[in-house]
């Protein structure tokens, strides 16, 4: 099949990895949650041989995510799971990192919250949670652009939009996580680094 392509994952995978990098261990797992196309998981597989990076998604964007898989060619980064945050089943843990991009504007809420709670029951203690996209800071659009995105997301679906960040962190918190890192993004994007704390 053709290999799809996002437009967004070529532009930020760069921006991204610079501060993901800054993360990961040398060895370890990442779940992706939202794997998309597929594209950032090949690109970071490949910047990052010593990672196991397990791909997921809904059933139907496997077939693209394989596609890249199979393009690439790299024994790292593992055949998709079947993975809704709201109904599914999460796969076993423990991970080093959970990674997902551009999902909690598209999310229902309740999704975002189930996946704040998901990532802090399979992360390791000490693990982390990288969420990038665009986030609302203390109730208030980062910029022009960012209000006019999340008005057409709305226009679309009722349950997508912008989340604000105070309420990812009393989301994190909840599962067990503390925020550790909050860098500004290219395209008034956002990187929010939340770390599992240790279990009693």
């Amino acid at each position: 099949m053709t290999l799809p392509v996002a437009a967004a994952c070529e532009r930020n995978r760069e921006p991204i990895d610079a501060r993901l990098a800054e993360w990961l261990p040398a060895e370890g797992r990442v779940l992706e949650i939202g794997s998309g196309t597929g594209q950032h998981a090949v690109y970071f597989g490949e910047r990052y041989p010593g990672i196991a990076w397990q791909t997921s998604d809904l059933p139907g964007n496997h077939p693209g995510i394989r596609a890249w898989i199979l393009s690439a060619k790299l024994a790292n980064v593992l055949e998709p799971l079947e993975l809704d945050v709201l109904t599914g089943r999460w796969p076993d843990g423990p991970y080093d990192g959970v990674f997902t991009a551009n999902t909690a504007h598209i999310m229902p809420v309740e999704a975002v919250e189930k996946m704040f709670m998901g990532a802090g029951r399979v992360l390791r203690d000490g693990g982390f949670l990288f969420l990038y996209g665009p986030v609302n800071r203390n109730g208030e659009f980062t910029s022009t652009s960012n209000r006019a995105f999340d008005a057409d997301l709305r226009a679309r679906a009722a349950h997508m939009g912008l989340r604000d960040d105070r309420v990812l962190f009393g989301f994190a918190r909840a599962a067990g996580l503390e925020p550790a890192a909050d860098y500004a993004m290219p395209a008034n994007n956002r990187s929010l680094v939340f770390l599992r704390q240790e279990r009693p």
